[in-house]
């Protein structure tokens, strides 16, 4: 099942508004982690810096078999071994990873999905309790140059309270911009 389109831009556009390394610290991932998964990873934004900064293994996931690509094949040019793509439909039919494994999760630019719950849940499964879940997303203002209309975007306290409401401990509110925000949530 494919979400709700959150107004993908362009690659080169797309890096423009992260410092992805910078994000990653910032939302709690360390050094320390020995599996990692990045729940619809795009064009490898996040998943090749984090495979370049941990320990473990990151698991690259997404839908669409372009962005699995891209992954890969800045992976193979970085000759980082520790990735692991899977093109799947992880809201119907999960992700493949063991219940408990991972140390940390990313859910960046993806909870405006109606299958937002599920995503959640999913995440929550395959986390260990205290594993750490990343969260980011568009910033609740029109003016941003992309991402979801504001009719599906959340705010900072909806998406909090979703997060929440799925079993995590919610962390501080970060500003992460030029473009975003995001916090830190722990499996209870």
């Amino acid at each position: 099942m494919k979400t709700r389109e959150s107004g993908m831009p362009p690659e080169d556009m797309w890096q423009g508004f992260f410092d992805p390394q910078a994000t990653l610290v910032k939302l709690g991932l360390t050094v320390e982690c020995q599996c990692v998964v990045d729940f619809g990873c795009g064009y490898g934004t996040f998943s090749i810096p984090a495979a370049q900064l941990v320990r473990g293994r990151v698991h690259a996931l997404d839908i669409e078999p372009e962005m699995i690509a891209a992954t890969i094949a800045k992976a193979d040019q970085l000759r980082l071994l520790n990735l692991k793509f899977s093109q799947q439909d992880f809201v119907t039919n999960g992700c493949g990873i063991s219940d408990g494994l991972a140390d940390y999760a990313m859910l960046f630019n993806i909870l405006h999905a109606a299958e937002a719950p599920q995503l959640l849940a999913e995440a929550r499964r395959v986390l260990k309790v205290g594993g750490k879940l990343g969260v980011m997303h568009w910033n609740y203002d029109p003016s941003t140059p992309r991402g979801p209309s504001m009719d599906i975007r959340l705010t900072p306290k909806q998406c909090m309270v979703l997060v929440e409401q799925s079993g995590f401990e919610i962390g501080s509110l970060l500003e992460l911009p030029p473009c975003h925000y995001g916090f830190v949530a722990t499996r209870t």
